[in-house]
């Protein structure tokens, strides 16, 4: 099965406390946005890939999609750009709208991934390839480990979760084109301020979300300590 994909990228990075987005780091010689670029374009399943970003990286993304084709990477995928909104659901619906606007049909696969989760293997987006049929999307996640609590008031300890039924949920995330955009665009302004993940979406509107087994070296760069994990890894 084929797809195409998404891969947001106008964050600023404003907790890592850099001088340039986290993406646009290099590490071990690269910045950490051509890792899962390279991934992706690599990837035979990914037909067309839509980087969501501000209009000054562009030149400095496509400096990093002609690196990978210099890898021996097929030059034959089609490369879009869509501006990033307010919010990271904004940014999502922005590609989403730029996919459709190139004529795909509603049972395009959509695979939406982050820059910031640079460690994404074909295995993880095989395995959400493979489980999309029959369900309206896929979501990799991890088990909870910790023992889990709730506190009302974040100062006390108000119950104790059940750790087996609990999950951190990962990305990519995969969808069809047409039923997922119309989730988004039933959103309110209002609404899409508050999402925090893709699936939170797909819940909202009822989907059938199927989970994979994630990856744990598949984490989200966000602090100083995941960028130096980042590149502990890349160096192996």
């Amino acid at each position: 099965m084929s797809a195409v994909a998404i891969l947001l990228s106008g964050g600023t990075g404003s907790r890592l406390g850099a001088d340039i987005p986290k993406q646009y780091i290099e590490i071990n010689g690269a910045p950490v946005i051509r890792y899962p670029i390279r991934t992706l374009l690599s990837h035979p399943g990914t037909e067309m890939l839509c980087i969501v970003c501000q209009d000054e990286w562009r030149a400095f993304i496509m400096s990093q999609v002609e690196a990978c084709r210099s890898e021996g990477i097929a030059d034959d995928t089609r490369i879009l750009f869509a501006h990033p909104g307010v919010v990271r659901q904004e940014s999502i619906y922005k590609g989403l709208l730029e996919l459709e606007s190139t004529g795909l049909g509603p049972d395009t696969p959509v695979i939406i991934t982050d820059a910031a989760r640079p460690l994404v293997t074909h295995e993880l987006l095989d395995r959400c390839l493979e489980a999309l049929p029959g369900h309206d999307g896929v979501m990799p996640v991890i088990p909870m480990k910790d023992t889990v609590y709730e506190s009302r008031d974040g100062k006390s300890v108000s119950g104790l979760l059940d750790r087996s039924t609990i999950y951190a949920g990962q990305a990519p995330e995969f969808y069809y084109l047409g039923n997922y955009t119309e989730a988004v665009r039933k959103l309110t302004p209002d609404e899409i301020l508050t999402i925090n993940g893709t699936t939170e979406v797909a819940i909202w509107a009822g989907m059938d979300v199927v989970m994979v087994p994630g990856d744990e070296d598949n984490f989200k760069i966000t602090t100083q300590a995941d960028l130096e994990r980042f590149e502990l890894k890349t160096r192996e």
